[in-house]
């Protein structure tokens, strides 16, 4: 129960989640409170033991989908000690890394890098689980269980996402059908059948990485589903590129929602679709084993939706429907790799029934991140990674994180501390 006799401390604001938008939101707030003594501070709480992102994930060979150059801080604040370039050269890696000559960072490294971003920002509180934020007469209150943490002027809620999953196969055993975050874990009791048929469902980026680890791992009959028609790649040409910059995101907020909306679906294939470096290195270790084996040791099945399936015996039989034809298709295990949805918000019912929603029951949020709220009094909830039809496409991706930091900050205190500039760009968007 909450101690009656101390107050909780009160912060100037609070985060909920420290993965990279909230470390971002950290590492601009740290530079600023330097230079603006009288501003107070920002904490963040995050449920997990230590630093971690996707960690489940973290496969050998796994790259990054974004330059890093596009880091926590430096589009917006090259100076800031928590660049990744000051973390590569302090980490006395930088000639090691530039001398691999990576197109982009493995996704091992940037883990790396929030670790030391963390370490060094030194307010993040780990293994502390958020699950209520209340508006009371401080402000928003912050509670664990029974215990209120603290309360704040301003709360940002950076939860993050968790793995979909498929309804039609949650009746078979855990062990023969799970998320593709449980697949390292998995590996080991899997490898007794690695000649076995295994299927991996899902043709995103996650996909192709769970197939990787597989065929890694010595699997030699892996079935690579997915329902759109092809295995969609990355858009990555400059024009395309042009949607990931504050001009775009100025462009957006004049437009109406419903209009927005259909933009930014036209736009999903320059960020939701697969790395083509990826996709070349499964297609030439593919070639590979077939030339060793002599058959593919992945098969690609586009045009197929998995919803169903069963134990039968020693197979998990699973209902495939593709265009014209439904099949029964049998495994030994089955990978869910379907994509992540958004986790959903601590909010006490109270502050719910507060918040404007759209017609999926997701808050309304406004061009600085703020979702709108009834009675605010100036204090200003802001949703980090779910406004990806009212801000653009970088908001679901690592793109910009420093420029929606900056816009929250300059939101959070009235005037712009930020300046982001973007200047000249060839594309009038009209």
């Amino acid at each position: 129960m909450t101690d009656k006799t101390t107050h909780p401390p009160h912060h100037f604001a609070v985060g909920i989640g420290a993965g990279p938008a909230n470390l971002s939101l950290a590492a601009l707030f740290k530079s600023t409170a330097q230079t603006n003594p009288d501003l107070g501070d920002l904490v963040l709480f995050d449920r997990q033991p230590s630093c971690g992102w996707h960690e489940n994930l973290l496969h050998n060979g796994v790259r990054m989908q974004t330059s890093w150059l596009k880091d926590l801080a430096a589009v917006v604040d090259p100076t800031n000690e928590l660049t990744f370039l000051n973390y590569i050269v302090t980490t006395g890696r930088l000639f090691a890394l530039l001398n691999s000559q990576f197109d982009v960072i493995p996704r091992r490294e940037y883990m790396r890098y929030l670790e030391w971003a963390a370490n060094r920002l030194g307010n993040v509180r780990y293994d502390v689980t958020v699950d209520r934020v209340a508006y009371g007469a401080n402000g928003f209150e912050v509670h664990s269980g029974d215990r209120l943490l603290a309360t704040a002027d301003h709360v940002v809620l950076g939860v993050g996402t968790q793995s979909a999953t498929i309804p039609g196969l949650a009746t078979l055993p855990s062990d023969r059908s799970f998320l593709s975050d449980q697949l390292a874990a998995r590996i080991p009791a899997m490898k007794a059948y690695r000649s076995a048929p295994v299927a991996v469902i899902g043709g995103g980026q996650t996909g192709i990485e769970c197939v990787l680890k597989l065929l890694g791992e010595g699997f030699t009959d892996i079935r690579w589903y997915t329902r759109p028609t092809w295995f969609r790649t990355i858009d990555d040409s400059p024009v395309a590129n042009d949607f990931y910059r504050p001009s775009h995101q100025e462009f957006l907020q004049g437009l109406s929602r419903s209009t927005r909306r259909r933009l930014v679906e036209e736009m999903l294939p320059t960020g939701v679709a697969l790395t083509p470096g990826a996709l070349r290195v499964l297609y030439q270790a593919n070639y590979d084993g077939m030339l060793e084996r002599g058959d593919f040791p992945v098969t690609l099945l586009p045009g197929r939706e998995v919803s169903y399936g069963e134990l039968r015996g020693d197979d998990v039989v699973l209902d495939v429907a593709s265009a014209e034809a439904r099949a029964e298709h049998r495994v030994r295990y089955a990978v869910i790799a379907v994509g992540r949805v958004n986790a959903p918000l601590p909010l006490d019912p109270e502050l719910r029934e507060r918040v404007d929603a759209d017609t999926d029951g997701e808050p309304l949020i406004a061009a600085d991140y703020s979702v709108i709220w009834k009675g605010m009094n100036g204090h200003k909830m802001f949703a980090l990674n779910r406004s990806m039809y009212a801000n653009g496409v970088p908001d679901a991706n690592l793109t910009l994180l420093p420029v929606r930091a900056a816009i929250v900050i300059n939101s959070m205190l009235g005037r712009d501390v930020y300046r982001i500039r973007d200047d000249f760009s060839p594309v009038k968007w009209g």
